[in-house]
């Protein structure tokens, strides 16, 4: 497992005062019609880059001035549909409220055209010059340049894992980035996340990657919260390709576990992956799905969510996809650099 090295880190392992993120000198307010101004104005790759750094400053911001109290919404029960199988919805009527039931009754909500498919098919192909151009050796600017956080967070490690895992960070292309938070944007993200969070969602430079799974890249049944510790969390798994037959997908157990579920292995390597035999105990009577997705669609669960890669050799296309996490700022895990999306 890989993390941030925060710079009020002491060498004996305490707290040192942090520092304010330097890169801004203005108000919140500020920043953020600065954000605007530039996002709203001609794009190049300088205000690509400059976006990206004053929405990392504002996420740095958000976790400083979080405070405690913050509550997820109050779960829409009567409105959760009984189905067949994994309820799928439409995101204009996907509420907080219905999308809080959801994941305590199904551990997670499918959501068909999230995004437009041909947006999401077109981003597809943006997150493959991310991978081309890294390859190069001398990749063009915006497409793959190595991010570096401000204060308190110094450096960023693990590149290679993610590289070997089939990802590129979403931070380290400003151009991708852009687009990405545009992709947000309009699918009308904020109050549906926000809403469910109970207070502002913050994304992160570690857990939001751009993804392209080849089918040789096996899977590992796992939650996530076996590694994030305690957060107010929501992730966010859009498909940018069809995937599940033809491409790798998800393999998933659709109830909610309230508990991590053991890795039953003493390989400090696996820590995170739940073995099968495990995975049927915790399933019980509910069988484990490989849902096909759609160019656009979306699966929303929490870090208890127990889920693995369903790849498979003999699948002829890689799975495009955005994989990433939103968090409470008054829950943001300290060892994740964070990124404000709205």
């Amino acid at each position: 497992m890989w993390r941030f090295r925060r710079k009020d880190e002491t060498k004996d392992g305490g707290t040192a005062v942090a520092e304010a993120p330097a890169g801004f000198e203005g108000s919140t307010a500020e920043l953020w019609d600065e954000i605007e101004r530039i996002t709203s104005g001609q794009r190049d790759r300088e205000a690509e880059r400059r976006v990206l750094r004053l929405r990392h400053i504002a996420g740095i911001r958000a976790m400083q001035d979080a405070e405690g109290g913050a509550e997820f919404a109050a779960p829409a029960v009567a409105s959760l549909p009984e189905a067949d199988g994994l309820p799928e919805f439409a995101r204009d009527a996907l509420t907080p409220g219905l999308l809080r039931a959801g994941i305590l009754r199904d551990g997670c909500v499918l959501v068909r055209g999230l995004a437009d498919r041909d947006r999401a098919l077109a981003f597809a192909d943006q997150i493959d010059r991310a991978f081309s151009e890294r390859e190069s050796g001398a990749p063009e600017d915006g497409y793959y340049e190595e991010f570096v956080p401000s204060p308190p967070y110094t450096t960023i490690d693990g590149r290679e894992w993610i590289q070997e895992g089939g990802g590129v960070l979403a931070a380290d292309s400003p151009t991708v980035a852009f687009d990405m938070f545009e992709l947000f944007r309009e699918a009308d993200l904020a109050p549906l996340v926000d809403g469910y969070l109970g207070e502002p969602g913050l994304i992160s430079v570690h857990k939001t990657t751009l993804r392209k799974a080849a089918p040789s890249v096996p899977g590992a049944w796992h939650q996530d919260g076996t590694f994030m510790g305690p957060v107010r969390s929501l992730n966010l798994w859009l498909s940018l390709s069809r995937c599940g037959d033809v491409a790798p997908g998800l393999d998933i157990v659709p109830r909610r576990l309230d508990h991590l579920v053991a890795a039953g292995t003493d390989d400090a390597m696996l820590e995170i992956q739940t073995a099968t035999a495990k995975v049927l105990e915790a399933a019980g009577d509910t069988p484990i799905l490989r849902p096909i997705f759609e160019p656009g669609d979306a699966l929303l669960f929490d870090e208890l969510f127990l889920h693995q890669t369903a790849s498979d050799p003999s699948m002829p296309h890689p799975r495009y996809a955005i994989e990433n996490w939103f968090f409470g700022a008054s829950s943001f895990p300290e060892d994740y650099a964070p990124i404000a999306t709205w």
